[in-house]
């Protein structure tokens, strides 16, 4: 493994244990696209930054996705592509569920020993196949804030939000995420989904600009390290 790419899962070995430390990872081609407009999206990254997702899994209590993204894709969310040391388990896998849309058959309820945890709202009225957090819906659904701490005091502090994009902005948006790793593809798609979208900004000036570490990976995709606390705290000194 690269370098660099091993100091960016040290600075998660090396989280403060007092609070929730929180890891996006997002895939895309070089324009941006995360999918074709069918939807279709394996595999826009290749070997090498699957590889290092897995990685990721394995140095992080829970991996966190929305619905949409099991619906879409049905992932499995273990660590498979690398072995686990003997101090790690398989991390737990959450899925952000507000109305209670997680269907019996979604392979992240495969049993292998992980907690499988659904976050439903508190309005929700459809049962969850598996455990379940309720937190309180507000006018745009759950706040990422009250799903961390709800986590946190669940006992995981570090965090995978692996997507979708959707879920991803989100919690960017809140000023919860620690670190952003984007792997890029050398690919052109030219249309389709497009990846990160955050709340406008009216000014450069107060766009988030994170010290980042960049890594060229064995096969061609390009993993960007951003430390988004690092922006927001440059950002808070302007």
């Amino acid at each position: 493994m690269h370098n660099e790419a091993a100091s960016s899962l040290e600075v998660i070995r090396q989280a403060d244990p007092g609070r929730p430390f929180v890891v996006a990872q997002l895939g895309q081609s070089l324009d941006g696209r995360i999918a074709t407009p069918t939807g279709e999206s394996r595999w826009i990254n290749r070997d090498c930054a699957l590889d290092h997702l897995h990685r990721l899994r394995a140095e992080v209590d829970a991996v966190v996705v929305g619905i949409g993204t099991v619906i879409a894709d049905d992932p499995l969310l273990n660590v498979r592509r690398i072995p686990l040391t003997q101090k790690r388990t398989q991390p737990a896998r959450v899925v952000i569920d507000p109305s209670g849309r997680l269907p019996a058959t979604a392979k992240i309820l495969n049993f292998d020993g992980a907690d499988v945890l659904a976050i439903n709202a508190h309005d929700c009225t459809n049962p969850s196949p598996c455990n379940t957090l309720t937190i309180e819906r507000g006018s745009d659904g759950l706040c990422p804030k009250a799903i961390l701490e709800a986590l946190f005091a669940r006992g995981f502090n570090k965090l995978l939000i692996e997507g979708g994009a959707h879920t991803v902005s989100r919690f960017i948006d809140a000023g919860v995420i620690d670190r952003l790793h984007i792997l890029f593809a050398p690919l052109i798609i030219g249309s389709g989904q497009t990846g990160i979208n955050l709340l406008p900004v009216g000014e450069l000036s107060r766009a988030l600009r994170p010290p980042t570490k960049v890594c060229v990976l064995v096969d061609g995709d390009v993993l960007f390290d951003c430390d988004l606390s690092g922006a927001r705290a440059n950002l808070a000194t302007k």
